[in-house]
């Protein structure tokens, strides 16, 4: 705490002094036929507890093409590798125009990564998202731009190459189309995508006071065809959209050399996998909100597991099919300067999947998986001449499966104070119940070698996460943000070596807890226009602690630390050309018992646009330039010891070209889940 406080000073005396030099060169008066003042728009606003970020001018000059990779340069916002994170927050949902998606993870991200930058309006940051939205929780809120009939048609088209270990190619169309009240939107996809990484692993096995060391080398080859598509269609205040993706021809394979020998595993989709998602929604002028969906997914595999001598160990197949209706209505009045509201959602599931084994002779599973999940709210909405401003709202949720029935009061609170942009504070607060995948409730099981395998867990139960942040933001730009997280019941997937015999299983259990205590700075600069940075520190503490891990406990603790800076670099103002070189560095991470070793990554990028009217772009971005983003996690206590290093193929190179027409300049509108799905890998 005493580092944390010696931060918090340095904030105090460092912010004024970077803001006035920012200040100075961010606003220049120039004499030419009369006095030009060229300023600088905000890029942080708040109110009712609510971040609102100008991403748009943020990565108007960085090599990103789409919203999903725009993501990671907001605000306390990590982008891992495509997966997206909120420091201080223990998870964070992306939702889209404030509307809840039943999207699973996976295809979410596919849609954000074909829908282009020049579609975005803003985005909003909530750490504590009011129940209106329908997810607990903190979110990311990326709300975009509508068309206008004297658009026409506008859109983009684009051609990606991606060159890591193995070449990946990709292709879309990106439209927009509105005519008087009509609004219509199309984005499809194409991508061939082939994808490899490699692990060893050293386990120094103790088995009746014997240690076996235990050394495997393995390499993953993946590969699938990819189509996505989004279409939706808007009638004055009715919005139907549909999403659906295909993946097929499905192949994973891994070769595994060690201790026990050569292992050929092969897991093949033995038909498409298929995701569909149909919505409509409702607004009325009257404060009304309705809206529903409906979800469909399946998937069917198979995995062969071969030694080195041709002998199948493993033969199985795999199969889920999950379908889920989720309807809700939301009712607001305005009474003075207040809006009270309040309404409620349902949604219902049901997961069919079966584990077939033919190899080795034993008994899998084949049986349905339904919940039904209510949840009824009361919100309160208002501001104050005096400078406070603040949502709060309260949500009972009831959750009912075949293993369990509990009621969860869910509370939300976030609140605003400033009197001028200057100086604005923020407090959120909230709870929430965070449920296990479906599949590892079914208690599946999955072989990696003779040593290894990964074991479902129908025992697994939820656990509460209590959240709070506060926020300090400089004259809209600066923002400091001191967090505490706590999960109850904490549940993760660890390795454990048994202690009657030579067998790693890996299995997500349930811990006693998991703590953190954190203080993340966002420092943005400019030169002149011509050199714009920002930097971010996350300092943080986390803990975690089981009393029952296996036959073990632990308690583990430890200071971590995440540091990045990003850079934007032309030659002029009106340069058409703008390079980019972005550092980042993380330590002191932990997952259970385990420690990773530090983490470190250089990348660069060039955007160059061109043609008439600059209607072309062409973005050429190296990832991972030095390849050493890769996570080593070492696990040493009460007689275990085990070591995995992965070395993904994280550098690659990729080049990205997209063709504009008709300006795909849509005019602003005026009016303003993490995934269960899978059987998992």
């Amino acid at each position: 705490m005493k580092r944390i406080s010696v931060i918090l000073i340095l904030m105090t005396v460092l912010l004024p002094a970077i803001a006035q030099n920012e200040l100075q060169d961010s606003i220049d008066a120039r004499q030419l036929d009369e006095v030009v003042v060229n300023g600088e728009m905000p890029r942080i606003k708040a109110e009712d507890g609510i971040m609102v970020v100008d991403l748009p001018s943020i990565v108007k000059d960085k090599p990103v093409s789409n919203i999903l990779e725009a993501l990671g340069f907001l605000p306390g916002v990590v982008n891992n590798n495509g997966v997206i994170g909120l420091n201080g927050a223990s998870d964070v949902t992306i939702i889209i125009n404030g509307e809840p998606t039943a999207m699973p993870l996976q295809n979410l991200y596919q849609l954000l990564y074909s829908t282009p930058i020049d579609r975005l309006k803003n985005v909003e940051i909530m750490y504590s998202a009011p129940a209106k939205y329908h997810v607990n929780g903190s979110v990311i809120n990326i709300v975009m731009k509508t068309p206008n009939p004297l658009d026409g048609l506008t859109g983009q088209t684009t051609f990606g190459y991606n060159q890591a270990h193995y070449t990946t190619l990709s292709g879309g169309i990106n439209t927009t189309y509105a005519i008087k009240e009509w609004t219509f939107d199309f984005n499809w996809t194409l991508s061939n995508n082939k994808t490899y990484n490699r692990q060893e692993t050293f386990s120094n096995h103790l088995v009746n006071g014997i240690r076996a060391v235990i050394e495997d080398d393995m390499r993953q080859i993946g590969q699938n065809w990819n189509n996505f598509i989004h279409a939706s269609a808007s009638y004055k205040k009715i919005r139907l959209s549909y999403n659906g993706q295909f993946t097929s021809d499905i192949r994973n394979r891994s070769l595994s050399a060690g201790t026990f020998g050569t292992y050929s595993n092969l897991y093949r989709g033995l038909s498409p996998t298929s995701y569909h998602n149909i919505s409509v929604r409702y607004s009325s002028p009257f404060g009304l909100t309705a809206g529903g969906d409906y979800t469909s997914y399946y998937e069917r595999r198979c995995q062969n597991l071969f030694r080195e001598d041709d002998v199948n160990l493993v033969s199985a197949e795999n199969r889920q099919s999950i379908k889920r209706y989720h309807v809700y209505i939301d009712q607001e009045h305005l009474i003075s300067n207040w809006a009270i509201g309040y309404g409620a959602d349902y949604q219902h599931s049901d997961d069919k999947s079966r584990q077939t084994y033919i190899l080795p002779p034993k008994q899998g599973f084949d049986d349905t998986l339904s919940e039904d999940v209510v949840g009824p709210y009361i919100s309160a909405q208002s501001s104050f001449q005096w400078g406070l401003s603040f949502n709060a709202s309260l949500k009972a949720e009831y959750f009912h499966n075949q293993f369990r029935h509990n009621w969860n009061l869910i509370p939300q609170f976030g609140a605003t104070f400033y009197k001028t942009p200057n100086s604005i504070f923020q407090l959120n607060l909230t709870s929430i119940r965070v449920y296990p995948s479906f599949w590892e409730l079914h208690g599946g099981t999955s072989y990696v070698n003779d040593y290894t395998t990964i074991l479902g867990n129908p025992a697994l139960q939820p656990y509460m996460n209590y959240t709070g942040q506060f926020s300090y933001i400089f004259r809209q730009k600066y923002a400091a943000t001191f967090y505490m997280l706590y999960a109850d019941n904490y549940s993760v997937q660890l390795p454990y070596q048994s202690a009657n015999d030579l067998q790693l299983v890996f299995q997500t259990l349930n811990m006693d807890f998991s703590k953190t205590i954190g203080l993340q700075l966002h420092l943005p600069f400019d030169v002149k226009n011509l050199w714009n940075a920002t930097g971010t520190i996350n300092i943080l503490h986390a803990q975690h602690k089981s009393s029952n891990f296996h036959d073990l406990s632990f308690n583990n603790k430890r200071w971590g630390l995440y540091a990045a800076l990003n850079n934007t670099f032309r030659i002029s103002q009106s340069s058409p050309v703008s390079l980019s070189i972005d550092g980042t560095y993380i330590a002191g991470q932990i997952q259970g018992p385990g420690r990773f070793a530090p983490l470190w990554k250089i990348d660069a990028g060039v955007k160059w646009r061109f043609g008439k009217k600059r209607c072309c772009e062409l973005d050429i971005k190296a990832n991972d330039i030095f390849n050493t983003c890769n996570p080593n996690l070492r696990i040493n206590f009460a007689g275990q010891d085990y070591q995995m290093k992965s070395h993904y193929m994280n550098r690659n190179l990729k080049l990205t070209f997209i063709y504009r027409f008709n300006g795909f300049k849509p005019k602003e509108d005026s009016d303003i889940d993490t995934s269960r799905f899978g059987t998992g890998r």
